[in-house]
């Protein structure tokens, strides 16, 4: 049975940082691309950053390129969101992917499993 759990989120101050993390088992993590996605009150789930499989690929969403980093360390399952420059609009419910594919996916119809999520307010 795949699981993922995610952590790190909190409330921040507008211009802070948090780092989420997100640690799969269950599935041979390594071979398979990773994703972050969000959701706020009343919205859809967005796409936020995607990795693949060897950590060499990777997708950010235009709202968030250059203030967020996704990482991944296949030798702990874990894939992390770095989130700098936190900006009141990322408030939101932070959920983890593990997709069936190998590389950054931006479409959450590519990923099988996903987080229970993590809640991320910030404050201005």
């Amino acid at each position: 049975q795949v699981q993922l759990v995610e952590s790190g989120g909190g409330l921040a101050q507008a211009g802070g940082s948090l780092r989420l993390s997100c640690e799969a088992s269950g599935r041979t993590f390594s071979r398979y691309a990773m994703g972050w996605f969000r959701q706020a009150p009343g919205k859809e789930r967005d796409v936020v950053a995607g990795i693949g499989w060897r950590g060499a690929s990777t997708y950010y969403a235009d709202s968030v390129r250059g203030r967020f980093t996704i990482s991944r360390d296949n030798s702990k399952n874990t894939v992390y969101l770095q989130m700098d420059s936190l900006k009141p609009e990322d408030t939101a419910v932070y959920y983890c992917a593990l997709s069936s594919g190998v590389t950054a996916n931006p479409r959450p119809t590519a990923y099988d499993y996903w987080g229970q999520g993590t809640q991320v307010t910030v404050s201005s």
